[in-house]
């Protein structure tokens, strides 16, 4: 990011470009204020059920912009809207608290365990039921039809045409698109048998040899696929009720696993620290999905959903995971850890959390000024 591109990147912005932007911020906004009322209505809800009473529920943080006090709680939604939180009565160890039934510090481990793991918890059955609904409304998939053969590619050399659908390579049946590109990648150079049946209605066997293509895994390693130069036509396919949950299920499991192996390749540096995103790449991303479809947006609001939850289970201090660490660690020894070890922890956990803000708004805003 230098002086030149920021130069540049105010003589474009031009009235739709800030239209756009506009667009993506809505949109993120909406977004991202969905996934905050979800996490902390987790907290809100388990808190209550075990006899924790709540004195605020904000959405945001900071100054109030607005509030409703409702029996014992006050809701707010705060002008920062990078967050939000739940304050429980007697959630500070050292304060001198009325009724002891009620305060959240009075509770056994277990419950305030509970407490806290149900925010994140909740992003990730949020996820399960936002892709469920996606899966149920309809969910663009490539077939095994060919849509369209590119010019001069393996496919086109062999005979393959649009229109064609690909039921076997090398005597193995095909189910999905996804198993014709996994048997493609896998095999560069080598000649495969693919049987066709075509449009007409006649069957037909075609020899094509996937080209070479070397290409960069988002860790950096350098690997080599196999192409051979087509596209697959999208169809949109509706799941019926039981098997849109298991798609949610399985889906959010693929990409919490996703997270955990992309966090992991960040700390290793495998991934480069310039892959973060912070509020503004989500906010363009965000508008980007919505622009392509309802359907899309859906599928995206449940990949944040997850990030947010699995983010929030990290042991670090300030975040769930640092209190579910504490609160393991009281249940192991029998006693809560010293405050001054919990506060200094704290204090590292703040640290390191405006570190990865700051890290996250600067890549943000060099993408932006370098297009």
């Amino acid at each position: 990011m230098n002086i030149f591109g920021v130069m540049t990147f105010i003589e474009t912005l031009t009235p739709e470009r800030l239209v756009g932007w506009v667009e993506f911020g809505l949109s993120a906004i909406i977004v991202l204020g969905m996934l905050i009322v979800v996490h902390e209505c987790g907290h809100f809800i388990t808190g209550r059920l075990v006899g924790v009473r709540v004195e605020k529920f904000s959405i945001g943080f900071g100054p109030r912009a607005w509030g409703k006090t409702i029996g014992s709680t006050e809701y707010l939604i705060s002008w920062i809207p990078l967050g939000g939180y739940v304050k429980f009565y007697g959630d500070d160890p050292d304060a001198e608290v009325e009724d002891q039934d009620e305060s959240f510090f009075n509770q056994v481990v277990w419950k305030r365990l509970l407490i806290v793991a149900a925010g994140p918890f909740s992003n990730l059955a949020f996820a399960i039921v936002i892709v469920a609904l996606a899966a149920m409304i309809g969910l663009p998939e490539g077939s095994r039809i060919i849509d369209e053969v590119m010019k001069d590619s393996p496919a086109q050399q062999g005979g393959l045409l649009p229109g064609d659908r690909i039921d076997a390579i090398n005597g193995l049946k095909m189910a999905t698109w996804k198993d014709v590109q996994t048997t493609i990648q896998k095999s560069p150079g080598e000649n495969l048998s693919i049987d066709v049946y075509r449009e007409s209605g006649e069957r037909v066997e075609l020899t094509i040899t996937p080209r070479e293509h070397k290409g960069v895994t988002i860790d950096g390693k350098e690997i080599t696929i196999g192409q051979i130069g087509v596209m697959p036509r999208q169809i949109t396919k509706q799941y019926p009720p039981h098997l849109a949950v298991v798609k949610g299920v399985t889906w959010t499991w693929d990409v919490t696993v996703l997270t955990f192996w992309a966090i992991s390749k960040l700390i290793t540096r495998e991934i480069p620290a310039d892959q973060i995103a912070g509020p503004i790449g989500i906010m363009k991303m965000a508008g980007q999905a919505a622009k392509t479809g309802f359907e899309s947006l859906l599928l995206f609001i449940g990949l944040i959903s997850v990030n947010l939850g699995i983010l929030n289970l990290l042991p670090i201090p300030v975040l769930d995971g640092g209190h579910i660490l504490f609160f393991s660690i009281e249940a192991a020894l029998g006693k809560p850890l010293k405050l001054k070890h919990q506060e200094l922890a704290q204090q590292v956990g703040i640290f390191m959390l405006i570190s990865l803000m700051a890290l996250a708004f600067y890549n943000d805003i060099a993408r932006m000024i370098n297009g």
